[in-house]
């Protein structure tokens, strides 16, 4: 494609854009019928704040998703320790609620325009952000083009692109050059990451290592942990977290083959708790007994699946547990974060579709803190032989908690090489008073 070419796709999609501003507002409102957006703050969405701009300086974050946000969490932190004012965006409700539950007031929230010309304006000229830091693979043009119009520098941390994504960029090499070459800075997971990067026109390009290793351990509530503990009582568990569909189907499949000769407890976890409803249905269709974590249901000796279908306990379903396959992996694509059920202290199984986390599994199966299945029947095999065998399991969650250990660090390099950013807003920062609304 030609640099002409790409200058008119983009030319086209932002008027394309423009022409179908009025269809948001329904697109929108079908959205919140289906909970995925918030009735109360939907003209968030539109670029309209909720909240008032405080004085000083002021970073613009922004996270796809519940483990982008969480990857993020130490960052936001050493910005606020520096008495920046940060600015968090996120697209889904689940992650508005991790915000709210891991962040409390310490961070602005507001849902994040849609990427069209009005509602990005409307956001950029209300919070006028000092820099915008992205987290990982998600890239908006009109976005793009907007911080660029107003010179606000544009960074990517623990930046990483997918197999797929990377090739599709590639097909339309110019327009990647147009949208990445207006970075500031690229801070990649790996060294592959890094090059792809290059490729597409990013320049200068770095690389951190993966920041959801610095990630602490997810929280939870002790008095839940030894509530359910005595409900499970003696019985065995393991956990299907994070899971897309299909692999629920999967899970159940394997609970039953295994509970003659383990009678454990299966722990359901989907990555989107709004589907919970059509796993149970499923779940009672094969004669299993459900109980869910929403209605707050007792387990007891006849309890074959536990549905964890609440927002920001993924702590608690973990520490019910020392065997978790960790989903988007078997029927799903792309994979999902191992190092969290790593950190709390659980041996780690997983499909081989993990190219999103492929240096984190790479490091855990290597130290043998992980092990990756082909199908149902080799991953049923691996839960009966980690519930049977006491010293094999420990094994891997000794070498699981000594892999993520390994993996720490990013956090420092990326702050490291943020801080020509950072730097002169800190010095601002700390020579006006905070906390008082800008005019």
């Amino acid at each position: 494609m030609s640099k002409g070419l790409a200058r008119a796709a983009l030319t086209g999609y932002r008027i394309a854009g423009i022409v179908l501003y009025p269809l948001a507002a329904p697109y929108l409102a079908y959205r919140t019928y289906k909970g995925k957006e918030d009735r109360q703050r939907r003209n968030e969405r539109f670029g309209y704040a909720s909240q008032p701009r405080p004085r000083g300086p002021l970073v613009w974050l922004h996270s796809a998703s519940v483990g982008e946000t969480l990857a993020l969490i130490p960052l936001m932190r050493e910005l606020c320790r520096r008495e920046i004012n940060v600015l968090l965006t996120t697209g889904t409700v689940t992650s508005a609620e991790l915000v709210r539950t891991r962040l409390g007031d310490q961070v602005i929230h507001q849902y994040v325009p849609i990427d069209l010309k009005f509602p990005v304006k409307r956001f950029l000229r209300y919070w006028r952000p000092d820099a915008c830091i992205t987290a990982e693979s998600e890239i908006w043009p009109t976005t793009v083009l907007e911080l660029a119009r107003r010179k606000i520098p544009q960074i990517r941390v623990n930046a990483r692109i997918s197999d797929r994504s990377f090739e599709r960029w590639q097909r339309h090499d110019q327009v990647a050059e147009a949208l990445f070459g207006r970075m500031s800075l690229v801070v990649a997971q790996s060294d592959l990451d890094a090059e792809r990067f290059r490729d597409l026109g990013a320049w200068p390009v770095l690389v951190s290592g993966n920041l959801k290793g610095d990630t602490d351990p997810p929280p939870c509530d002790p008095s839940l942990v030894e509530r359910y503990r005595q409900q499970i009582g003696g019985r065995k568990t393991w956990a299907a977290i994070s899971t897309f569909e299909g692999e629920e189907k999967a899970a159940a499949k394997i609970h039953k083959a295994l509970k003659a000769r383990n009678g454990q407890l299966t722990i359901i976890v989907p990555r989107h708790p709004e589907r919970a409803d059509d796993i149970e249905t499923m779940l009672k269709a094969q004669g299993l007994v459900v109980a869910r974590r929403s209605r707050n249901d007792m387990l007891t000796e006849e309890t074959d699946i536990f549905i964890g279908d609440s927002i920001g306990e993924m702590g608690l379903y973990l520490r019910l547990t020392e065997v978790a396959f960790v989903g988007r992996s078997l029927t799903g694509e792309g994979g999902q974060n191992p190092m969290e059920p790593a950190m709390v202290g659980c041996a780690v199984l997983s499909g081989s579709r993990v190219e999103n986390f492929r240096d984190a599994y790479s490091n855990l199966v290597r130290r043998g803190g992980a092990r990756l299945v082909r199908d149902t029947e080799m991953l049923a095999k691996a839960v009966h032989y980690l519930l049977s065998n006491d010293i094999a399991r420990k094994k891997m969650i000794d070498a699981g908690q000594e892999a993520t250990q390994e993996m720490r660090g990013a956090l420092s390099a990326t702050v490291k090489a943020l801080e020509p950013y950072i730097n002169p807003l800190t010095v601002s920062a700390r020579l006006q008073p905070r906390n008082v609304a800008a005019q």
